[in-house]
């Protein structure tokens, strides 16, 4: 009776065609993980940095139906100018004012305190978000 083999000794001849082509989808597969993972990370730096403004609403009063006053901080770099929108909603969350506050004062950091005209009584003020319009 004859003993047929089936493949090689295991580790007598080398690697097989398998391990080579496993070895070789590591090295590329830890290439574009590493790529994919620079891209991210400089997509999140550039996002952060080109945020030139951003404010925030510090305190808001509805003074009648028909107004409603918003102290609003923005910080910005010194000769930096831009727009932030701030709206106003009613109870049944319908908005019931909207405006454009123009920030054009010199200085890091302006403090500034906004009217927002309202068609009813509003029951916020949220600033919907603050974009740059170039230097002075």
């Amino acid at each position: 009776m004859t003993a047929v083999r089936e493949g090689l000794p295991d580790g007598r001849y080398g690697r097989s065609a398998d391990q080579r082509a496993d070895r070789k989808l590591k090295i590329v597969g830890s290439v574009l993980g590493v790529a994919l993972l620079g891209v991210i990370g400089w997509a999140g730096v550039s996002y952060i940095a080109g945020q030139d403004l951003s404010g925030r609403v510090i305190a808001w009063d509805a003074v009648s139906d028909h107004a409603v006053k918003v102290h609003l901080e923005v910080v910005k770099g010194t000769d930096d100018t831009g727009v932030c929108t701030l709206r106003s909603q009613s109870a049944d969350g319908s908005e019931v004012g909207r405006k454009d506050v123009t920030i054009d004062r010199r200085g890091d950091q302006v403090d500034t305190e906004v009217t927002v005209r309202t068609t009813k009584r509003a029951t916020n003020a949220v600033l919907v978000g603050c974009t740059a319009s170039g230097n002075r």
